[in-house]
């Protein structure tokens, strides 16, 4: 399976954005210089994540975005349904039912062991994101950083961040 970058920079972006003070807002060219990223994809993703109530926006010049839940109640799978969009992975066109000399459709009456096993594994892959949140995530780098990765992300919120948001 593969998940389009929108996923890393939605999900990086949502965890900077639970950095903010209470009330403050940063610009989607702001959360896209940060991350070395194009600020019009990105703002494709973050209006997803904006669509999906994950973020809130503030519009004008000094609006923004922040997150509309708290960190510990937006999952992995959140984002990447908010970017991907809900359909599964795998889509079973039932191509084993086309091709030259058809069978009779009495062959076909069980779903196909492949779409099962698919979604079977799908759904493993979304019960494990599900367990995943963005307060894990904060926790979990804490626990790793000596203090460089905070102080990066700390220096550049107090630069960028737009305090006077309402």
């Amino acid at each position: 399976m593969k998940l389009s970058d929108g996923v890393e920079q939605a999900i990086h972006s949502v965890t900077m954005l639970a950095g903010l003070e209470d009330g403050a807002v940063l610009s989607a060219a702001s959360l896209a210089e940060f991350h070395g990223v194009s600020t019009s994809y990105l703002l494709k993703h973050l209006q997803a994540l904006s669509g999906a109530g994950i973020l809130a926006t503030v519009p004008g010049p000094k609006g923004g975005y922040r997150l509309a839940r708290a960190p510990n109640s937006i999952s992995l799978l959140d984002i990447v349904l908010a970017v991907e969009g809900p359909a599964p992975a795998f889509r079973c066109n039932e191509i084993r039912q086309r091709g030259p000399n058809p069978l009779p459709s009495r062959y076909f009456t069980a779903p196909c062991g492949i779409n099962a096993a698919m979604l079977k594994a799908e759904k493993a892959y979304r019960a494990e994101l599900a367990q995943v949140t963005v307060a894990g995530l904060i926790a979990q780098l804490g626990e790793l950083d000596d203090g460089g990765i905070a102080a990066r992300g700390c220096a550049f919120l107090d630069i960028h961040q737009r305090r006077s948001a309402r």
